[in-house]
C-alpha cells in the first residue's frame, strides 16, 4: 500500500462515532421549534394579521403591505429571540442546488447608533444577481438584474444565525428562473384540472393536493478517502476502480445493522430535521455497502419538495461534522447499486380523499378508478417527457444498472389492479367495481398472527410502480430537484384530467347517468394503457426494448437527446397551455441542460485524463521498473535459464506496456475529441458530441482498471473499493 494511501486508511479506522447531544425531551416537544408556524404565528402576530397570513398560505388572497410589515416585525421578534442576526431568501436557481444571499437586521437608527429592522418589503422581496446563475440566454453577464419573493405556503425557517425565507427565483424580465415557480404552477394545474372530476362524485370539492413522499438514498465515505480520490472530489463519483473482491454479493448490508459511527450522523440529521419540522420516519441501510436511506412521513409537494433540498444541505454539513463526505451522485461507484430518489406521488381533496386509494363503496372505486387511468393516460401521452425529466449527466450512469428501473418510462400496476382494469372491459359499464383489500396470510406457525398482503407486488425495474395508494416515479436521481419530475408530472395529468372531463360531459350531454358516461369515457383508454404503457416484467431484458419500441415508448438513451422532448410541438402546448412554463421558459431551461450535461462530463473527462497521467502511468512505470530489476537480478543468478525463470515477469512486464501505451493513445484522443467539441457553438450539437466523449471514458477505465489489478498494492496511489465501500 502506498505511504499516502496507507495513511489516510490508517486515520480512516482510528475514527470513532462522534458524541450526539441528544434532546431530553420529547420529539414531539420539539419538532418544528425552528419554523414560524402554529403556535408561533398566533403567539407573534396578532389576530387580523394572523388570518390575513392564513388566507395567503391557502392560496385564497395575497399579502398587501401592511400585513407584510406586521408578519415580518413578529418573525423579527421570534428569530431575534433565537439569536439570529441575519435573513436571506432561499431560493432553488437552476445550478441543482439552493442559494442564499444573507443581510443583516442592522440599520442606521438616526442618531448615531444601530437598530436591528425587518420590512414587510425585504419578507416579501429580494435581489439577487441574475447573470451568475444559469438561465439558457434569459439573462446576458451584463444584465444583473433578477427577483427572489416569498413562497409564504412554505414556512420560514432558522438556520444557525440566519433567517430563510423560501422563494421562487424570477428574471427581470418576468421569466421564471428557478425549481420552485414551475412546481407551484403544476400544482395549481392539476388542482384546477382535478377539481371538476372530482365534483362528479362530490360537489363539496373545492382543492385538490399534490402530495410527495420522497425517499433520499446516500453514500457516505470517510472524508480522509474522499481527499484521496481527485475524483470523487470533482465529479461525485469514482472515475476508475476495480470492483472488491466483496460488494453486495451476499446482501448482507441490506437492512443490517447500522455501524456506529453512521447511526451517530443519522441521529445528528434527524435531530436537525425535526427542529426544522422536517418529518423524518424512516433510517436503514441500503443493498450496496456504505449505501443508506432516509425517508420523511408523505407531504404536500411544493413543501415536501422544499424539505429535500433542506435536508440535503443539512446532510451535507452534518456528515463532515462526523467525518463523512455524503456522496447524492446517482453512481458514485461502478457494479453496485447506484442512488435514487423514489417520487412517492398521489392526489387528495380538502374533503380528505385520497384519489389514488381503492374507495369504500362502488362509487368510490370508480373515483379511484377514474384517477388511476387517467394518471396513467399522462404517463403514456408524455412518457418521453417524464423520463427527460429525470435526465441527467450522473443519472444516465444509474438507469437501467443493477436495481435502477431503465431509461424507458412504463408503469407497474400489479396483478390486482391489471385484473380489475380487464375486468372493466369486459363487463357494462354500470357494473359496480370492486377491489380486494389486504389479505390474511398464514406463515404456519401458531404464534404468528396472520400477515396482510398488500393486493400488489412491487416491481424495482419499473420506473413508474402503483404501491397501493400512489404511484412511486422510482427513475428521479438521488442529486435531483424532485420539482423536475413533479412538475412534468403534475402538468400532464392536469392535461389529461381537462380532456378526459370534457369527453365525460359529451358523453353526458347525449343522456347518459355520470357512471356510465365516466365508465364509457374510460373504458377506451384502459384498452390504451393496458397495450402500451402498463408492464409487469422484468425491465432490464433486451427483450423488453424491442417491445416497448414496438409500443411507442421513447428508448432513446442519450441524455441530450432526451432533452429535446420539452421543446416538442407536443411538450410546449402542454406546458404553455397550463401556464407552467412559456415556450422562451422551455427553451431556456433546455439550453441550461445541454450546457449543464456538457459541463459534467468535460470535467470528468479532464480529471480522468489528469489522473491517467498523473497517477495511473506513474504507478505503473515504477511497478514495471521494479520487475525490470527483478528479471535484471535472475538474469546473474540463473544464467543458463533465466527467460523461463522470469517468465512471469516478462508477462507482466510486456502487458503493463501495452496497457501504458493504449492508456496514453486514449486519453490523447480523448483530449482531441474534447478540443474538437468546445469549438461547437450550438449548445445541442456541443452536448451530443461529449455524449459520444462520455462513451470513450468506459474503455479508457476498463485499461486503468486492469492496471489496478497488476500493479502491486503498494505502490497504486488511490483507494481502493474494498476501502472507500468497507470503512465506516
Amino acid at each position: 500500500m502506498s505511504k499516502l494511501r496507507f495513511d489516510v486508511v490508517q486515520e480512516a479506522f482510528k475514527k470513532k462515532a462522534v458524541e450526539v447531544e441528544v434532546p431530553t425531551m420529547k420529539t414531539s416537544d420539539y419538532f418544528g421549534e425552528l419554523v414560524f408556524v402554529g403556535d408561533k404565528m398566533r403567539r407573534y402576530l396578532d389576530a387580523a394579521t394572523y388570518a390575513a397570513l392564513q388566507a395567503a398560505q391557502d392560496g385564497d388572497a395575497p399579502l398587501d403591505a401592511e400585513t407584510a410589515d406586521a408578519v415580518a416585525q413578529g418573525m423579527k421578534t421570534w428569530a431575534l429571540e433565537h439569536g439570529v442576526t441575519h435573513v436571506t431568501h432561499w431560493f432553488q436557481p437552476l445550478t441543482d442546488t439552493t442559494a442564499e444571499k444573507h443581510d443583516s437586521f442592522l440599520e442606521y437608527d438616526g442618531r448615531g447608533g444601530m437598530i436591528e429592522t425587518f420590512t414587510g418589503s425585504a419578507l416579501v422581496q429580494q435581489e439577487p444577481d441574475a447573470s451568475s446563475f444559469p438561465s439558457g440566454g434569459i439573462r446576458a453577464t451584463f444584465e444583473a438584474r433578477g427577483y427572489t419573493a416569498w413562497d409564504p405556503t412554505s414556512p420560514v425557517f432558522i438556520q444557525g444565525d440566519t433567517l430563510c425565507i423560501p422563494s421562487v427565483f424570477v428574471s427581470y424580465t418576468g421569466e421564471a428562473l428557478d425549481y420552485k415557480t414551475p412546481l407551484k404552477r403544476a400544482i395549481s394545474a392539476v388542482s384546477e384540472a382535478a377539481v371538476p372530476v372530482c365534483r362528479l362524485f362530490n360537489p363539496k370539492v373545492s382543492h385538490v393536493y399534490s402530495y410527495l413522499g420522497w425517499e433520499q438514498e446516500y453514500f457516505l465515505v470517510d472524508e480522509d478517502l474522499y481527499a484521496a480520490r481527485p475524483d470523487l472530489m470533482l465529479t461525485g463519483r469514482t472515475l476508475m476502480g476495480h470492483a472488491s473482491s466483496k460488494n453486495q454479493q451476499l446482501d448482507d448490508h441490506y437492512f443490517g445493522a447500522i455501524p456506529s459511527r453512521v447511526a451517530a450522523f443519522m441521529r445528528d440529521i434527524e435531530i436537525s430535521a425535526y427542529r426544522l419540522g422536517i418529518p423524518l420516519k424512516t433510517r436503514h441501510n441500503e443493498v450496496a455497502p456504505n449505501q443508506f436511506e432516509l425517508a420523511p412521513i408523505y407531504g404536500e409537494a411544493n413543501l415536501a419538495n422544499d424539505q429535500n433540498q433542506l435536508m440535503m444541505n443539512i446532510m451535507t454539513t452534518i456528515g463532515r461534522r462526523h467525518g463523512f463526505v455524503v456522496l447524492f451522485h446517482e453512481k458514485p461507484f461502478a457494479g453496485i447499486n447506484g442512488s435514487g430518489k423514489h417520487n412517492n406521488w398521489s392526489l387528495g381533496t380538502d374533503t380528505g380523499v385520497s384519489l389514488l386509494s381503492p374507495g369504500r363503496d362502488a362509487m368510490g372505486n370508480l373515483q379511484f378508478v377514474t384517477f388511476f387511468v387517467n394518471v396513467l393516460k399522462a404517463v403514456q401521452t408524455h412518457n418521453d417527457l417524464l423520463k427527460a425529466s429525470i435526465a441527467s449527466a450522473t443519472n444516465a450512469h444509474r438507469l437501467g444498472a443493477n436495481e435502477a428501473p431503465p431509461a424507458i418510462v412504463s408503469a407497474f400496476l400489479g396483478r390486482a389492479m391489471t385484473d380489475v382494469l380487464r375486468k372493466l372491459l369486459e363487463v357494462p359499464s354500470d357494473t359496480p367495481i370492486e377491489i380486494a383489500g389486504k389479505r390474511g396470510k398464514s406463515v404456519g406457525l401458531v404464534e404468528i398472527p396472520e400477515i396482510f398482503i398488500d393486493n400488489t407486488d412491487r416491481n424495482r425495474t419499473s420506473p413508474f410502480a402503483f404501491t397501493g395508494n400512489r404511484f412511486e416515479f422510482r427513475a428521479v436521481g438521488s442529486s435531483a430537484n424532485c420539482a423536475g419530475a413533479m412538475t412534468t408530472l403534475n402538468a400532464a395529468v392536469a392535461e389529461q384530467l381537462t380532456l378526459f372531463k370534457a369527453d365525460v360531459d359529451r358523453e353526458m350531454a347525449t343522456g347518459k347517468a355520470m357512471n356510465i358516461a365516466v365508465m364509457d369515457t374510460l373504458k377506451p383508454i384502459i384498452r390504451s394503457i393496458l397495450d402500451v404503457i402498463c408492464f409487469e416484467g422484468n425491465g432490464y431484458t433486451d427483450e423488453w426494448k424491442c417491445e416497448a419500441q414496438r409500443r411507442g415508448l421513447d428508448v432513446e438513451t442519450s441524455v441530450p437527446e432526451m432533452f429535446r422532448a420539452f421543446t416538442t410541438s407536443k411538450a410546449v402546448r402542454l406546458f404553455t397551455s397550463l401556464g407552467v412554463y412559456t415556450e422562451k421558459e422551455l427553451e431556456a431551461r433546455n439550453e441550461v441542460k445541454w450546457e449543464t450535461y456538457t459541463k459534467k462530463v468535460q470535467i470528468e473527462a479532464r480529471v480522468t485524463g489528469r489522473m491517467a497521467i498523473n497517477h495511473i502511468i506513474p504507478a505503473a512505470l515504477d511497478y514495471q521498473t521494479r520487475l525490470l530489476k527483478n528479471i535484471t537480478l535472475m538474469k546473474e543468478a540463473y544464467a543458463n535459464d533465466y527467460a523461463e525463470m522470469a517468465g512471469v515477469g516478462m508477462g507482466l512486464v510486456k502487458r503493463i506496456s501495452e496497457l501504458v501505451g493504449q492508456l496514453k493513445v486514449q486519453v490523447d484522443e480523448m483530449i482531441n475529441a474534447r478540443k474538437a467539441a468546445n469549438k461547437i457553438a450550438d449548445g445541442y450539437l456541443r452536448a451530443k458530441a461529449y455524449h459520444g466523449i462520455a462513451e470513450s471514458l468506459f474503455p479508457l477505465r476498463k485499461s486503468i482498471d486492469e492496471l489496478e489489478e497488476i500493479v502491486g498494492d503498494d505502490l497504486w496511489p488511490l483507494p481502493k473499493y474494498r476501502e472507500l465501500l468497507f470503512i465506516n
